[in-house]
């Protein structure tokens, strides 16, 4: 492989990084902004868990509003200005988010009436997720060489994952450095804050990043297209695959919208992002540490628990990395939906056959009967990281980058990435209603949810197995005759 599509990869996937850091920092946070932000208010149970649902949740809710807009960002400014307008916001989140009172109060001296401050920064940081989580691996399609492609847009993934696995490393760093009392005034400004660092180093990197050919002939600049090309392929394949980047926007200039390419195309995409988080993966990246309590691990120990969790995610996405090109994306999406349900299944009956709540000294206590039900309970969900890390977390991505054709990329993968943080939202909002309702843990011990998840995997496998095609190891243009 050619060193320089391999360096502009690298560029890119920062943006994956963020993606990964952002969304994954609000983990060690949680009981934080119950104390700071939900506590003082003295709501309900029902109100209370419903605040605090939207509380952790609220940054999807502007990823939901980035993947809209990106495929105007997209297809306006282009590719790699998107990459640069994230990594702006990713930065002004980051400092609003740790500082609601900023510009305010003095710094420090805010309390829980700033919360609509923090989600209105958080919102923030989730527009620039939202546009990040569509942007690089669009950019890094339409950057590589089709042999490699799988393997290229993996990657994206693999920083995501990356960017989760240092935040966890972060937030049990900054959460050791004082009690309790401490994280929850003071710790959880710096969990927010850390993430300027790799915001900074993202938006210097996409300076020097080009404009990807497929946008730049979209935009009738062919001398630039052919010049990119060349740099990434040589100058005799790069002149053939531009004459088939023209032919493919040609075929069907007098058209151009939605559902040029018909219906199915659109509801496939629109599935893969859907099953890709209704799996339930980002209730265990934002609330592992909550689960782990639940399991009766101490602040401390349920932070560390996290980074296993996070060291297993990036080994598997490693493992996806190395086979997607081989063995193509259908069966691992298949394979992985499998796993996962399984591993979700198990969860739940662990929970629903070991699982007791025990007074003490007037309060309830959670824990397993057995030291032995809590290790296999922790088991199965570092399988179910597994499971995803090796299909449904990189290959979904993979699978959309490629999926839509040329001349409604920007559009399609626009409603994707929203129709993908919609799902995420819906997911994020409910498993605080669902883990905490005092019926439904009397009713199945914290298993109801996790039940949930595993029945969707089963119905994601059966989905790819009958209506989603393998798109491996063929050029963007060739994949269109798929559609046509």
């Amino acid at each position: 492989m050619r060193p320089y599509p391999f360096w502009i990869t690298i560029s890119a996937t920062i943006g994956g990084l963020l993606f990964g850091y952002d969304t994954a920092v609000i983990s060690g946070t949680v009981e934080s902004l119950k104390t700071f932000f939900i506590d003082p208010m003295n709501l309900s149970e029902t109100a209370a868990n419903s605040s605090l649902g939207l509380l952790v949740s609220s940054a999807l809710i502007g990823c939901i509003f980035g993947g809209l807009i990106g495929g105007w960002v997209s297809n306006v400014i282009g590719r790699r200005k998107g990459l640069i307008l994230a990594a702006i916001l990713f930065l002004i989140s980051a400092l609003g988010s740790a500082m609601p009172e900023i510009f305010i109060r003095p710094i420090g001296e805010g309390d829980h009436t700033f919360i609509w401050n923090f989600v209105a920064y958080r919102l923030l940081g989730g527009i620039g997720v939202g546009l990040a989580s569509m942007l690089s691996p669009m950019y890094i399609a339409e950057i590589a060489p089709a042999r490699i492609r799988g393997k290229l847009v993996s990657f994206n993934q693999f920083a995501i994952i990356t960017g989760m696995l240092i935040v966890y490393f972060v937030n049990y760093a900054i959460a050791r450095q004082g009690e309790d009392l401490w994280l929850h005034e003071i710790g959880w400004r710096w969990m927010f804050v850390s993430e300027s660092i790799p915001a900074i180093l993202f938006l210097i990197m996409v300076l020097f990043i080009p404009e990807t050919p497929r946008f730049l002939a979209l935009k009738g600049n062919e001398d630039k297209a052919l010049s990119v090309l060349s740099r990434i392929n040589g100058k005799e394949k790069a002149q053939q695959i531009l004459s088939e980047i023209q032919t493919s926007l040609k075929e069907v200039q007098q058209s151009g919208k939605l559902f040029s390419f018909g219906l199915m195309v659109i509801v496939i995409g629109l599935a893969i992002a859907i099953f890709q988080q209704w799996v339930g993966i980002n209730v265990i990246m934002y609330y592992a540490p909550v689960i782990f309590k639940d399991m009766g691990a101490e602040t401390d120990a349920s932070l560390l628990s996290t980074i296993y969790v996070g060291v297993v995610n990036m080994v598997f996405t490693v493992v996806a990395i190395l086979l997607v090109d081989r063995i193509g994306r259908k069966p691992l999406l298949i394979g992985g939906a499998i796993v996962m349900a399984v591993a979700m299944m198990s969860v739940g009956f662990i929970f629903y056959f070991s699982f007791s709540q025990i007074p003490v000294d007037g309060e309830t206590i959670n824990q397993f009967t057995s030291p032995g039900a809590a290790i296999a309970a922790f088991i199965f969900i570092l399988v179910f990281i597994a499971g995803f890390a090796t299909s449904w977390g990189p290959v979904a991505w993979v699978l959309l980058s490629e999926l839509f054709p040329n001349l409604i990329r920007g559009q399609a993968m626009a409603l994707a990435t929203a129709t993908l943080w919609i799902s995420n939202l819906i997911i994020s909002w409910t498993f605080p209603i669902l883990n905490n309702n005092s019926f439904l843990v009397e009713q199945f011990n914290h298993g109801f949810a996790y039940w949930i998840y595993g029945v969707i995997g089963l119905f994601a496998a059966l989905f790819v197995y009958r209506f989603v095609p393998e798109t491996g190891k063929k050029s963007l243009e060739e994949l269109e005759s798929l559609w046509e």
